[in-house]
């Protein structure tokens, strides 16, 4: 992997979406998801519905970057012109030049708009072509047939399940692992990300 710097203000942009580095000050961007949208955290490890669970996901979230092991984004979504959710890079292992993407989610009128493929070019391009990692690794709550669908849909590959590998709020777990290789990357799962995008712009409404 190479350097990352983690105090650097990365910007990822196409013209359908912003990664912007997440900060304290965008909570007020997010509150009215995490008070008025609970259910998108069904499945989280970390549920950021409410205030003060907002408050600790982006502490939590920020954290990470501070230590050097994850880097949060906050989504813009072009075509509305609004806040669409947040998403980051997390676990990076420098010896083993790899990294996980997840904590991923979108408010209830941005979900099945295409948004999250725009968001997993953006964000697998930086990781095999700016940062050169070898494994983006991707985990969900093996019940969470919406996610596991929105990861295969990308190209990832189901490689097992973590059976009640982890605590949840509501008890313990099985996590599905997923993942993108940077040979496969480049051996035809960006184009085919990309010809999805491009077919799905075609037949969206105007």
């Amino acid at each position: 992997m190479q350097t990352f710097n983690f105090l650097q203000e990365h910007i990822l942009e196409n013209d359908a979406v912003r990664l912007n580095p997440l900060h304290h000050q965008d909570i007020d961007k997010l509150l009215h998801f995490s008070e008025q949208q609970h259910d998108l955290w069904k499945y989280s490890l970390q549920p950021a519905n409410g205030l003060e669970n907002l408050k600790t996901y982006i502490d939590f979230a920020l954290s990470g970057r501070k230590e050097e092991t994850s880097y949060p984004f906050i989504v813009f979504d072009k075509r509305t012109q609004q806040i669409a959710g947040s998403t980051r890079f997390y676990d990076f292992q420098k010896n083993h030049n790899t990294v996980q993407l997840g904590y991923t989610w979108y408010g209830k009128e941005f979900q099945g708009t295409g948004l999250n493929k725009q968001c997993k070019l953006l964000l697998l391009e930086f990781a095999f072509e700016k940062l050169g990692v070898e494994r983006v690794e991707f985990r969900a709550d093996a019940k969470n047939q919406r996610s596991i669908a929105a990861m295969k849909s990308i190209g990832c590959t189901v490689e097992g399940i973590l059976r009640n590998n982890c605590a949840a709020p509501n008890g313990r777990r099985d996590s599905i692992v997923l993942s993108i290789l940077k040979d496969e990357w480049f051996g035809g799962i960006k184009e085919t990300l990309k010809s999805k995008i491009e077919k799905e712009r075609n037949i969206s409404p105007r």
